[in-house]
C-alpha cells in the first residue's frame, strides 16, 4: 500500500509539473459571477404579481386541462415547473407539504461538481463519472449567475498531513479546475503550513504540511428552492403547497389527471393533465405505485445528518473538507449564515416525512470535527445549536435489466401509462435534471410547447434582476434599517428586499428607524413574516424553517421567537386562538423531533452526576436559597420571587460592556437580558415557564434537587453550554449573601466606605453598577437547553 501511494504521489507530481505552466498562468482573480446575461427574455424582471394561494387553488379547481402536472415541490419539482412554463406549456405543481420541506432544505448547502466523483473518474478511468462532474460544474456556474443574492463562491481548505499527499491532492484539485474550464470560479492554490494556519487558525497544527484551497459554491437551499417556484409562478405556472395527491386517473390506459386534497381545508377535487411528472424524491415509489401497484421499488433511502455549531468554530469565509474520515466518508465543515455546518453522515434509513437526527450520528460528526481542530477549540456537545436529518433518494435504474445496482446519477423513467419519474441526482444539477424530464414529458405525451428547447440556462431567478452586491446600502439609507438586517434582506430576497422593507414596523427608536427583530441574536424582522405569508407560508413551521432559516440555525432561538411569529401570522391569516395554539404545538413538535431539540436534551439527561463534594454543597446551598420554604423543589413562584428580589437594573451600555469584557467570542447568543429584570416588574409567565422547562426533566412543573444537579453536571461536561436557571441560582446566591452582609454590618459613622469595601470583596459592586460573578459562567451560551 505504501509503495502504491509513493507511486501515485510521484506520478501525480510528474503529471502536475507537466501542467504547471497552465496552472500558474491561470487567472487567479475571481470569476465575475455577478454579471448580466445578454438574452433580454431571460433577464427581464417579470411584472406579474404573485397570485395569492387562494387564487392558485381556485385555478387548480377550475377544471382546466394542464399540459403538465408536477407532483413534488422540492428543487427538482420546482425546476420542472420553471422549465415547463418557460417553454410555453400549461403547468401545474402540487406539493403535499411545503416547498423544500423535504431533502431540498436539509442539504450541505454546497453547489459543487463533486471532487470525490472526479477522483473516482480519474482512478477508475470512468467516463460516466467524468461527464457527471462536467455537467455539475456547468450547473454550479449557472446557479451562481442566475441567483447571485442566494449564492456565493466559497473557498474550501483541504488540509494535508502527509507530504506524499501534497502533489496527489494538488493534481486532483487542479484537474477539478481544468474540467470546469471557463466556468471555473477561481483557481485553486497551495498554502504553506503558516499560511494555512493564518487563514484557518482553528486547525490542528501537529504534523500539518500545508493546505490546498479550491472553490465551490454555497447557497441558502430552502430559499433557492422557493425562489425557483416563485419564478415559475410569476411566469404563469399554477403552484400550490399543502395539496396532496391521493390518486392518479387514467383514460384508455394513459394517465389523464389526479385526485388531490387541500391539506389545510380538507377539500378534494380532480386536476386534469396530459402528462404527470413524479418529482417526489424519497417518496418516488409511493407515486409510482399509484400508477402501478405491481411496480418494483427503486428508491434506496439514505440518511444524512448535519449539525450547526457556533460561528467561531470556523472562519467566516472559508470551509474545510475532511477527505477521509475514520470510516471512509467525507465530512464538510462550512460557515453558513453566521453559524458553522458540519456533516454529513450516510446511513440506510426508512422513508418518512419526519426524519430525526440520532445521538450516534451527532457524536460521529463531533468526533471527526474534534480530530481536525486544535486543543484551544473545545468541541462540546452543548455547542450543537441544531441538528437535522435529510433523506437522500438513491435509486436503481428501472430502465436497465439489472435494477440491483444504484444509479450514480439521476434517472428519468417513463411508465407504460405515461408517468414520468425523475429521481436521484443532486441539488446542483436540478436544472439539467428538470430539462431532461420535461423533454421526456413532451415526447411521451406528444405535447406542443412554444419553445422546443430548454429556456432556463441563464434564466434569472426571483430577486436576481436588480440585485447588486452593495444594494443593502440603499436599504439602510432609504428605510433606516440596521446594516446587519439590510445585508440579510438583500441576500435573502434580492431586489424584492425593498418590498419586504416597506412592510417593516417602526421601532420607536432613534436608530434603526424600522425593523423589529424577531429575536435579538438574529437579523430576522417582523416584515419577513408578513412577506412570507405572501410567499405561500401557511404554517408556523413553513415560516421558521423555510422562509426564515431560524429552526436550522438555532433550535432554541426558534422556540423563543415562535410566539411572536405566530402572533404576526395570525394577523395575516386570520387565525383564532385555537388555531394559534395548534400551530404552536405543531411547531414545537417539529423543533423537538426534526431539528434536534429532543435529542439534545436526551444527551444531557444521560450524563452521570460528576460533581465533587464541594460543588454539590455549593449547588445545594443555591437550590435551598431559591427554595425558601424547603419544599424540596423549586416552583414557578419561587423563580418569580427570586428574580424580583434581585432588583438588578443595568443600562444597555453596561450590558454591552460586560459582554465584551467577559466573552471574547461573543456572537449574539448570550441572553443575559433574560435575567436582568427591572426592579418590581412582573416577569411574564412565558419567561418563567421557559426557565422552568429547561431543567424540569420529568415535566411535572417543578424542579427537584436531582434535576438541578443533573443540569450542573451537564454544564461541567460540556453537554450544556448555558442555563438560565443555573445563572439565576448563582445570582440569587450573590444577592442572598449581600443581604446577609447588610444585616451583619452597621453603617453608622462609616459613611458607607467600609461597607462598600467589604461588599466588593464579596463580589458585589457599588456605585449602581453590576458585577457578574465568576467569569467562567459566561462560557455558557444558549445552544440546547
Amino acid at each position: 500500500m505504501s509503495r502504491r501511494r509513493l507511486f501515485v504521489g510521484c506520478t501525480a507530481g510528474v503529471t502536475g509539473a507537466a501542467i504547471a505552466a497552465w496552472a500558474f498562468a491561470a487567472d487567479d482573480s475571481p470569476l465575475n459571477w455577478y454579471q448580466s446575461a445578454t438574452v433580454s427574455a431571460k433577464t427581464d424582471r417579470k411584472k406579474r404579481p404573485l397570485p395569492p394561494r387562494s387564487e392558485q387553488i381556485k385555478n387548480l379547481q377550475a377544471g382546466h386541462t394542464y399540459d403538465v402536472l408536477i407532483i413534488g415541490g422540492g428543487a427538482t419539482g420546482a425546476g420542472c415547473a420553471l422549465d415547463a412554463t418557460t417553454r410555453g406549456l400549461r403547468t401545474a405543481l402540487v406539493e403535499s407539504d411545503d416547498f423544500a420541506s423535504g431533502t431540498s432544505s436539509r442539504s450541505t448547502k454546497l453547489i459543487h461538481g463533486g471532487v470525490r466523483y472526479l477522483q473516482k473518474a480519474i482512478l477508475q478511468l470512468d467516463y460516466e463519472q467524468y461527464k457527471m462532474v462536467k455537467e455539475a460544474l456547468h450547473e454550479r456556474a449557472n446557479m451562481l449567475e442566475v441567483a447571485p443574492h442566494l449564492t456565493r463562491p466559497l473557498p474550501i481548505l483541504l488540509p494535508v498531513y502527509k507530504w506524499w499527499q501534497v502533489p496527489y491532492y494538488w493534481f486532483g484539485i487542479k484537474m477539478y479546475d481544468l474540467v470546469a474550464g471557463d466556468r471555473n470560479l477561481k483557481s485553486s492554490y497551495y498554502l504553506s503550513k503558516n499560511n494555512t494556519l493564518e487563514l484557518f487558525p482553528m486547525l490542528k497544527s501537529d504534523n500539518l504540511c500545508g493546505g490546498i484551497v479550491y472553490y465551490d459554491g454555497q447557497q441558502d437551499d430552502a430559499r433557492m428552492n422557493l425562489a425557483i417556484a416563485l419564478t415559475a409562478a410569476r411566469h404563469g405556472a399554477t403552484i400550490a403547497n399543502h395539496v396532496r395527491v391521493l390518486k392518479l386517473h387514467k383514460t384508455a390506459g394513459k394517465l389523464s389527471g389526479a385526485r388531490v386534497r387541500d391539506e389545510l381545508t380538507g377539500k378534494e377535487w380532480d386536476i386534469k393533465a396530459n402528462s404527470i411528472i413524479n418529482a417526489t424524491g424519497p417518496f418516488t415509489d409511493s407515486i409510482r405505485k399509484m400508477d402501478d401497484q405491481a411496480v418494483r421499488e427503486i428508491c434506496c433511502p439514505s440518511s444524512g445528518v448535519h449539525i450547526v455549531l457556533p460561528g467561531y468554530y470556523s472562519p467566516e469565509h472559508m470551509g474545510l473538507l475532511d477527505p477521509s474520515t475514520s470510516d471512509g466518508r467525507v465530512i464538510f465543515f462550512l460557515p453558513w449564515l453566521k453559524g458553522t455546518i458540519a456533516g454529513t453522515t450516510d446511513l440506510p434509513c426508512d422513508v418518512t416525512h419526519t426524519p430525526k437526527p440520532t445521538e450516534d450520528e451527532i457524536q460521529f460528526i463531533l468526533t471527526e470535527v474534534r480530530n481536525y481542530l486544535n486543543p484551544d477549540v473545545e468541541v462540546r456537545r452543548g455547542d450543537v445549536l441544531s441538528a437535522w436529518s435529510g433523506i437522500r433518494p438513491l435509486v436503481s435504474d428501472p430502465n436497465k435489466p439489472d435494477t440491483q445496482s444504484l444509479a450514480r446519477n439521476h434517472i428519468v423513467h417513463v411508465s407504460p401509462s405515461g408517468l414520468v419519474t425523475i429521481a436521484g441526482g443532486k441539488w446542483t444539477t436540478y436544472r439539467s435534471m428538470a430539462s431532461e424530464t420535461v423533454d421526456a414529458a413532451i415526447e411521451s405525451a406528444n405535447l406542443k410547447p412554444l419553445f422546443r428547447d430548454c429556456q432556463t440556462d441563464g434564466f434569472l431567478i426571483e430577486g436576481a434582476h436588480g440585485w447588486t452586491p452593495t444594494m443593502y446600502i440603499r436599504l439602510v439609507q432609504d428605510f433606516g434599517l440596521e446594516m446587519e438586517v439590510a445585508q440579510h434582506l438583500a441576500k435573502s430576497y434580492g431586489d424584492r428586499a425593498f418590498a419586504v422593507a416597506k412592510m417593516a414596523a417602526m421601532t420607536g427608536q432613534r436608530w434603526p428607524v424600522i425593523g423589529k427583530k424577531l429575536h435579538p441574536e438574529f437579523p430576522y424582522i417582523d416584515a419577513e413574516i408578513r412577506y412570507g405569508v405572501r410567499e405561500y407560508a401557511c404554517t408556523a413551521i413553513d415560516m421558521i424553517a423555510r422562509r426564515l432559516r431560524l429552526a436550522f440555525l438555532n433550535v432554541q432561538a426558534a422556540a423563543e421567537a415562535l410566539p411572536g411569529i405566530i402572533d404576526i401570522m395570525a394577523e395575516e391569516l386570520k387565525w383564532n386562538e385555537s388555531e394559534k395554539q395548534k400551530q404552536m404545538k405543531m411547531a414545537a413538535d417539529f423543533l423537538a423531533n426534526e431539528m434536534g431539540q429532543m435529542v439534545n436534551r436526551a444527551s444531557r439527561d444521560k450524563i452521570p452526576i460528576n460533581l465533587n463534594k464541594d460543588e454539590i454543597q455549593t449547588y445545594i446551598k443555591r437550590f435551598q436559597i431559591i427554595d425558601k420554604d424547603r419544599k424540596g423543589y423549586v416552583s414557578i413562584n419561587d423563580i418569580r420571587r427570586s428574580l424580583k428580589s434581585m432588583g438588578v437594573k443595568p443600562s444597555d451600555a453596561e450590558i454591552s460592556a460586560i459582554l465584551s469584557e467577559i466573552d471574547a467570542t461573543y456572537h449574539g447568543q448570550l441572553e443575559i437580558q433574560d435575567y436582568l429584570q427591572n426592579y418590581g416588574e412582573e416577569v411574564t409567565g412565558e419567561q418563567l415557564h421557559e426557565i422552568l422547562r429547561e431543567i424540569d426533566t420529568n415535566m411535572n412543573g417543578q424542579v427537584e434537587l436531582d434535576e438541578y444537579l443533573q443540569m450542573m453536571s451537564a454544564i461541567k461536561s460540556g453537554h450544556v453550554t448555558y442555563s438560565r436557571f443555573a445563572r439565576m441560582a448563582e445570582m440569587e446566591e450573590e444577592h442572598h449573601e449581600k443581604e446577609v452582609l447588610k444585616k451583619q454590618i452597621s453603617v453608622e459613622r462609616s459613611g458607607g466606605g467600609f461597607v462598600m469595601q467589604r461588599l466588593e470583596s464579596k463580589g458585589v459592586s457599588g456605585g449602581g453598577g453590576w458585577r457578574s460573578g465568576p467569569p467562567t459562567l459566561f462560557r455558557f451560551r444558549s445552544s440546547q437547553l
